[in-house]
């Protein structure tokens, strides 16, 4: 089992924070920023430092917004997505990002209908009340 966070950011208009993957798994999918914790650190101090790399951002993270098991190539992932806030907008895509977006509700549409996103992503926000705005 590897041991991954995820977060859910969305601006003051409503948008959301995806960043485009430039690895696996999910290489060229969007998805939320986040990866795995890494031996020593904790949740909040994995996804403070993966939002960092990916976007470039400085975030606060809050409560736990849901759980999802994943399959990839390299073993099971099991992800933790929490909610972040941050008053930064300027993004930097980085690391294992290679674009950064806030998505508005419009966007997130036409990249779910074009099938650009994560697996599952836009039934998972669905249900967790995250969809942007």
């Amino acid at each position: 089992m590897i041991h991954c966070v995820g977060a859910v950011i969305h601006d003051r208009r409503g948008r959301l924070l995806l960043v485009r993957r430039a690895n696996e798994p999910g290489q060229g999918m969007w998805s939320l920023p986040g990866g795995r914790v890494e031996p020593g650190e904790d949740d909040h101090a994995a996804l403070r430092r993966e939002v960092a790399e990916e976007t470039g951002l400085h975030v606060v993270v809050g409560g736990a917004v849901g759980r999802i098991t994943r399959s990839g190539s390299h073993g099971v992932y099991h992800i933790v997505d929490y909610a972040c806030h941050t008053s930064e907008e300027e993004l930097l895509a980085g690391d294992d990002a290679d674009a950064a977006t806030w998505a508005d509700s419009a966007t997130f549409t036409t990249l779910s209908d074009s099938g650009a996103l994560t697996e599952g992503l836009p039934e998972l926000l669905r249900e967790w009340g995250q969809l942007p705005r």
